[in-house]
């Protein structure tokens, strides 16, 4: 359905920039509300399990992921990253240990209560993400890929 059928708007939009650019942000909405309401049961926000999953896979032994590094690879604000880890560390998630090389630095650990949690999430988030993105074809997900980079780039250059 269109956007302005789905928004009820009266008039069509004035430039087709502007369609293209709030049917960007009206589908991210719709897929913030869908990650709320899939991740409720497992206590978890959309960002809590954008960290833990990134504390899965980006980190290896011996060289686990700091507190900035992570704030660097985040989706959100990085001024949020602190308070992010409080709330983990607070539930048993995640663990605070000092950076052996350099002491100004918190390294962060996902905990075994945390793991057991990404086994639950993990096969039924993959699903849903697939279910929802089936229906575009590899090509099309390529494409799109390239599309949102290109955009990225241009808010970039002008920021």
């Amino acid at each position: 359905m269109a956007l302005k059928e789905e928004l009820g708007l009266r008039r069509p939009f004035a430039t087709r920039e502007h369609e293209a650019l709030l049917n960007i942000y009206f589908t991210s909405t719709c897929m913030k509300k869908q990650a709320v309401r899939f991740l409720e049961p497992y206590g978890l926000t959309d960002v809590q399990l954008n960290l833990l999953m990134l504390l899965k896979y980006q980190s290896v032994p011996g060289e686990e992921l700091t507190q900035a590094q992570l704030s660097d690879m985040m989706l959100v604000n990085r001024a949020n990253i602190t308070s992010l880890i409080d709330r983990l560390e607070r539930d048993g998630l995640v663990k605070r240990t000092t950076n052996p090389m350099d002491r100004r630095y918190n390294n962060i650990l996902l905990t075994l209560k945390a793991r057991r949690i990404l086994e639950r999430v993990e096969p039924e988030y993959a699903g849903k993400v697939k279910e929802v993105m089936a229906v575009l074809t590899p090509a099309e997900q390529k494409k799109l890929i390239q599309i949102l980079e290109k955009i990225r780039t241009r808010i970039a250059a002008t920021a």
